[in-house]
């Protein structure tokens, strides 16, 4: 099996010139260190539920507190779990997200979680302002 990719006319040499370094600005997962893949991810749910809770612009058009709930409880997990991997330098500023949107969702949330109650609370504990 070839390693290139045909082209629409069947031709894999053309396909490899129409593409010219694809194979240098792609890497392999393997070779993506643990921490970058993990910060990675927490930044994709951070923005997630930053959106989810409307603090995006056109907020309200996109709020959707079950979500932002949903994902704010993954992330603590994630941050809470990968804390002691990632170092202090990778895991202070995941922390301080994770709170700030913890803090947002209690702001937002019409009838507010009792403390230790809300997103994520079970693995960070109660968060207050």
């Amino acid at each position: 099996m070839s390693d290139a990719t045909p082209s629409i006319n069947g031709n894999a040499e053309s396909a490899d010139q129409t593409n010219p370094g694809f194979d240098t600005m792609t890497r392999d997962i393997a070779d993506v260190p643990a921490v970058e893949v993990i910060t990675t991810v927490a930044v994709h749910l951070m923005s997630a539920a930053a959106v989810n809770l409307g603090l995006a612009e056109e907020g309200e058009q996109h709020k959707d507190l079950d979500e932002a709930r949903k994902l704010i409880h993954a992330l603590a997990g994630l941050v809470t779990a990968s804390a002691t991997e990632v170092s202090s330098f990778h895991a202070a500023p995941l922390r301080d997200g994770l709170k700030s949107l913890q803090l947002a969702f209690r702001e937002a949330s019409v009838v507010p979680d009792e403390p230790g109650q809300g997103p994520g609370e079970k693995f960070t504990g109660p968060v207050f302002a």
